[in-house]
């Protein structure tokens, strides 16, 4: 690489004039010197951008800025220089809401106020960001670092697109700059015309970018990269989030979310609001047909995309990313990893995953995927404090079960499983699809399987346990580490059917995936493997090829 063996020679030829120099400081100058260039050179030669350290605001630590600083001053007075010499405006429009520039400046930003730019993408490795001015200013801030005369990863492309595309649904104006505005950032913003418009081959995106910077231009290696990337199968990923869910961990997250996503998608984001829930975002992602979807939030949230998939047949696969309370279905498909480290999890099954077929079920004719139930998991949801539950997590839940089996209130239902009906008094009644081992009162046989094409039962027997609900936490404890089959005991009866229907004398109270509704009568049924989910690729789950 030619740039690489200019760094190099530059290197040896003051690595020479330190050995030959007549005065120690010089010496040690010219040696600093020599190390810093010869540092770049190997970084090229390696393609390592993150030689210069540059952290996500665009600042470069003073230990890599003292280290670098021969470099850095060269490159600095060099870029200088040039800008003062361009024959092109140092930012230029170049659609309505995107802008090309150069290396920017502190005292660039009136000239981005006065344009209206409040979005900036840079795209160097070398030169520190605009990050105190664009902090102060209110500007969003995106590096993609690049070393000079080099090409961006695909992922580090897909990640731009997906970011830019944030920002143009915000109505933001963008500039994308590198240091002279006429390789990297013309390569960033070509793959995003490409982006935006589909129809466009490469050689209109760059010429349209040139008719308006004409100093705009792609060397073999950069322009090789964008005609891979545009050649690559293009995997567009859509994510629903609930900005709220958590106590709002979605927002703290989303930043991390988009970079690792990016390694093998494109991005595209889309938040609920009280307005617009999940199911109908998902709807019209579904027009776009991507390749993935994304549910961010808590159950609520993933049932709502999931209730919006199953309803269209969609083959699109489901990813579960663990934003809220409890996460039950992330805690069944993920395990422990699913409370410990969400992001990395959820993104690495979304990206290197395989595809489960999962059953599904209607509750009166609603999509459930976890638990319906009615007396303590009802009260106990109907409890829960949201502001406990955004602080405290799952305690919040475990404080409420405690005070709704306390009040230990028995309802008399009639039940009827498949084509067996029967009259009984409980005060716990669960039918459960998928529950992990914390969904204490769903676990007469085990944990459930999502895969069985069954629904699992299990309630509590009062009046065989002389009217004393905490008898059978204990069972159902051993129960959820080991496994039953159906039993009828002193404490617990558990039962497997695909249809349940269930009535009372009374307006029946019940919970479904965590949300509290009410019915005369609640009917339910399996849908055997009617969502296609991403789990990790080490899963016991049956996948698809």
């Amino acid at each position: 690489m030619f740039v690489a063996r200019y760094y190099f020679v530059v290197a040896i030829v003051l690595a020479t004039g330190a050995f030959f120099a007549s005065g120690w400081y010089f010496s040690v100058v010219l040696s600093w010197s020599a190390v810093s260039v010869l540092l770049v050179s190997l970084a090229y030669v390696s393609g390592r951008a993150d030689i210069f350290r540059k952290r996500e605001d665009g600042s470069i630590p003073l230990y890599a800025r003292w280290l670098f600083i021969p470099f850095l001053l060269g490159a600095q007075l060099y870029n200088g220089w040039a800008r003062k010499r361009d024959t092109v405006p140092a930012i230029q429009k170049i659609e309505d809401d995107l802008f090309l520039a150069c290396r920017l400046f502190p005292s660039d930003i009136t000239d981005l106020k006065n344009k209206g730019i409040n979005s900036i993408v840079d795209a160097t490795a070398e030169f520190d960001g605009l990050d105190w001015s664009a902090s102060g200013e209110g500007l969003a801030y995106l590096n993609i670092p690049v070393l000079d005369h080099l090409a961006p990863t695909d992922a580090q492309l897909r990640h731009a697109i997906s970011w830019l595309d944030e920002q143009v649904r915000q109505n933001n104006k963008i500039v994308v700059h590198c240091a002279l505005g006429r390789g990297r950032s013309v390569l960033l913003m070509a793959a995003y015309l490409l982006h935006r418009h589909p129809d466009w081959t490469v050689e209109q995106a760059l010429r349209f970018i040139n008719d308006t910077r004409q100093t705009a231009r792609l060397n073999r290696k950069q322009r090789n990269a964008l005609d891979s990337y545009v050649n690559d199968s293009q995997r567009r990923a859509w994510i629903i989030a609930n900005p709220v869910s958590g106590g709002g961990k979605w927002p703290e997250s989303k930043r991390q979310v988009i970079q690792r996503l990016s390694q093998g998608y494109v991005v595209h984001i889309r938040e609920t609001t009280p307005d617009c829930d999940g199911y109908a975002l998902t709807k019209e992602a579904l027009a776009d047909n991507p390749d993935l979807l994304m549910a961010a939030g808590g159950d609520g949230t993933v049932r709502e995309v999931a209730a919006a998939l199953v309803d269209k047949k969609s083959q699109i696969p489901l990813a579960i990313l663990p934003m809220g309370t409890a996460n039950a279905l992330a805690h069944v498909l993920f395990g422990i990893k699913s409370k410990l480290i969400p992001v990395a999890t959820a993104c690495d099954a979304a990206i290197h995953g395989q595809i489960s077929a999962i059953d599904t079920v209607t509750c009166n004719e609603q999509t459930m995927l976890l638990v319906m139930g009615i007396g303590f998991e009802q009260k106990m949801i109907e409890q829960a404090d949201r502001k406990e539950k955004d602080s405290g997590g799952q305690f919040a839940y475990l404080s409420a079960l405690w005070e709704s089996i306390e009040l230990d209130e028995q309802q008399a239902l009639t039940v009827t499983l498949d084509d067996d009906s029967k009259q009984l008094t409980t005060n716990s009644f669960i039918v459960a699809n998928a529950a992990p081992f914390t969904t204490l009162l769903a676990q007469g046989g085990g944990q459930p399987s999502l895969q069985d094409g069954k629904l699992d039962i299990t309630w509590l027997n009062p009046d065989r346990q002389n009217n004393s609900a905490w008898q059978g936490l204990p069972e159902l404890m051993l129960r959820a580490i080991n496994g039953k089959q159906e039993l009828d005991d002193n404490v617990v009866v558990y039962r497997q059917a695909k249809q349940v229907s269930i009535s009372a004398a009374h307006p029946l109270k019940y919970v479904v995936d965590g949300e509290n509704r009410e019915a005369d009568r609640i009917d339910i049924q399996v849908v055997p493997e009617s969502l296609r989910v991403m789990v990790p690729a080490t899963s016991v789950m049956n996948s698809e090829d």
